[in-house]
C-alpha cells in the first residue's frame, strides 16, 4: 500500500473538516506516522491540521497527553477505554475541535501489554461526542497491518465526521 490509496480519504476528511471549519490533532500509535502522513497529502492541510505525534512509548505517551500515569489504571493499549482517552487528549492538548488516536498491536514482536497482533483501537473525540471501533486483521504482518489499521482509522474519522 502506498499513501496515494489513502489519499481519497484524506481528501474527502479534508473536505469535511474545511466546509466546517474545524481542524483534527492525530496521535497514531502502532501506526507510525502514517495517518498524519495521509491528511498531510492533501495541499493547505495546515487548514485542517493542527499537529500531533507518534505515541510509541510511555515517555512519548506523557509528553503528548499531558495525563497522569492513574489515568491509566487498569487500561490497555489496543483497547477502546485507552484508545478514546488519547483521542480526547490529543484533542484537548492540541486545542483541536477533533481528537483521533490509534492504539494497536502490528506484530513482530510481543505487545508490552500483551495484545495481539493484529489488533488495533481507533477513536475519535469530536464536539459532539467520542466514538471508537476495533479492528482485527488477525495477521502477523506488520507492514500490511499498520496500513490496514491507518485506513480503519481514516475510515471510521470520515464516518463520525458524517455523523
Amino acid at each position: 500500500m502506498s499513501l496515494e490509496k489513502l489519499h481519497p480519504q484524506a481528501l474527502r476528511i479534508a473536505g469535511l473538516l474545511r466546509e466546517r471549519g474545524e481542524k483534527v490533532a492525530v496521535a497514531d500509535g502502532a501506526t507510525g506516522g502514517l495517518i498524519a502522513a495521509s491528511l498531510l497529502t492533501v495541499p493547505g492541510a495546515l487548514e485542517f491540521f493542527v499537529g500531533g505525534g507518534v505515541v510509541y512509548s510511555l515517555r512519548a505517551r506523557d509528553v503528548l497527553f499531558d495525563q497522569p500515569r492513574e489515568a491509566y489504571k487498569g487500561m490497555r493499549g489496543a483497547s477502546e477505554d485507552y484508545a478514546l482517552l488519547q483521542a480526547r487528549s490529543i484533542r484537548d492538548n492540541f486545542d483541536a475541535g477533533w481528537g483521533l488516536a490509534e492504539s494497536g498491536s502490528v506484530g513482530g514482536s510481543k505487545h508490552p501489554t500483551g495484545a495481539a497482533a493484529g489488533r488495533s483501537c481507533a477513536a475519535v473525540a469530536g464536539p459532539q461526542g467520542a466514538w471508537s471501533q476495533i479492528t482485527e486483521t488477525h495477521c502477523e504482518d506488520r507492514i500490511a497491518n499498520m496500513w490496514a489499521f491507518s485506513a480503519a482509522a481514516l475510515a471510521h474519522f470520515e464516518r463520525c465526521l458524517m455523523r
